[in-house]
């Protein structure tokens, strides 16, 4: 499935009117925030229709998974925007995640807690808040809105090292990066072990890097210390092939209109996080040209003058080049 789409569920009491625009969304928050509110409205729908009371519009059918007969649920679903409650444990498991990695639904997924086995995306992570768009006061209306995405501030961010996520392309062009210029660069070979790394340099001046299309599971816990040690901070491009995309050394329009909108390209029972979509894109784009591209191996080309400026110019905020970029 690919596209974003609009859902509204709405009774004479409260209404939502929300889009989603990937696979997973998690949806989070508090007791008496909606959340449950909403799913129960959708399962009510999908039990009686329009007796129940409840109006729903959406361009895709909208569904309540749960209980022990998820699976087998599960297998008859398709092309469907699929809610899941909190309180289904399932959705922290491995199966869960191996399940849904070649549907072509996509998933809403209420919970309190990281979930560790799937790869969200950090934009994606919503609470809920009542507003008053409409005339009828008695009337609820509920927006989703992002709880992370806070921008950097005007001036330049300097660290003294750099932690990236993982030890691919991405590490060894900013390990080369650095190195010209006297910044300290650690891979943390995978998100889980980001946490305890910036931990344990606390009161440094710490950029970390890492994907975040796929980061969202770490979210809350690195915040919270990003809360505690004013002098880390953390980066999160969709992912590094992302960054090349759009550095605008390809001058491919077709990559232009990617960017512009990846929901409507990236097919969801193809690619689990759009990361993975990002690197196919770039490797299919370069295959032919100078500026092949493989996820294991840099191509030195990119740590050429004119690419790295390219690149290092998609980071508008971060100063790690000694030269004026």
């Amino acid at each position: 499935m690919t596209g974003a789409y609009r859902v509204v569920v709405q009774n004479r009491k409260i209404k939502f009117d929300f889009e989603i625009r990937r696979n997973i969304t998690i949806l989070r928050g508090d007791s008496a925030t909606g959340k449950t509110t909403l799913v129960e409205m959708i399962r009510e729908y999908e039990e009686l229709g329009p007796d129940s009371g409840i109006e729903l519009q959406c361009e895709k059918d909208c569904v309540v998974l749960s209980g022990r007969q998820w699976e087998k649920q599960l297998s008859d679903l398709s092309q469907s925007i699929v809610f899941i409650d909190e309180g289904n444990a399932f959705t922290a498991s491995k199966e869960f995640a191996a399940a849904i990695q070649k549907t072509d639904n996509y998933y809403v997924l209420v919970t309190r807690e990281g979930l560790e086995t799937l790869p969200y995306s950090v934009t994606e992570i919503y609470g809920i808040r009542a507003s008053k768009h409409f005339g009828d006061l008695k009337q609820t209306y509920n927006e989703f809105f992002r709880i992370y995405g806070k921008p950097m501030g005007l001036e330049k961010l300097k660290p003294v090292a750099i932690i990236t996520e993982d030890s691919n392309s991405g590490f060894q062009f900013f390990q080369a990066v650095c190195a010209e210029n006297g910044i300290f660069c650690e891979s943390a070979g995978g998100k889980s072990n980001i946490f305890k790394m910036l931990s344990d340099r606390a009161g440094e001046n710490i950029l970390v890097v890492a994907d975040g299309a796929a980061f969202g599971s770490q979210m809350e816990r690195i915040m919270q210390l990003l809360a505690l040690q004013p002098d880390s901070h953390i980066y999160l491009p969709e992912s590094f092939e992302w960054l090349i995309l759009r550095s605008g050394l390809l001058e491919d329009t077709e990559v232009d209109e990617i960017l512009k909108s990846p929901e409507n390209h990236v097919e969801s029972q193809q690619y689990f996080s759009w990361e993975r979509y990002f690197t196919a894109v770039l490797m299919q784009k370069t295959a032919d040209s100078y500026l092949k591209y493989t996820k294991s191996k840099l191509n030195p080309v990119y740590l050429q003058e004119h690419e790295k400026k390219a690149i290092l110019s998609e980071m508008s905020h971060i100063q790690l080049d000694k030269k004026d970029i």
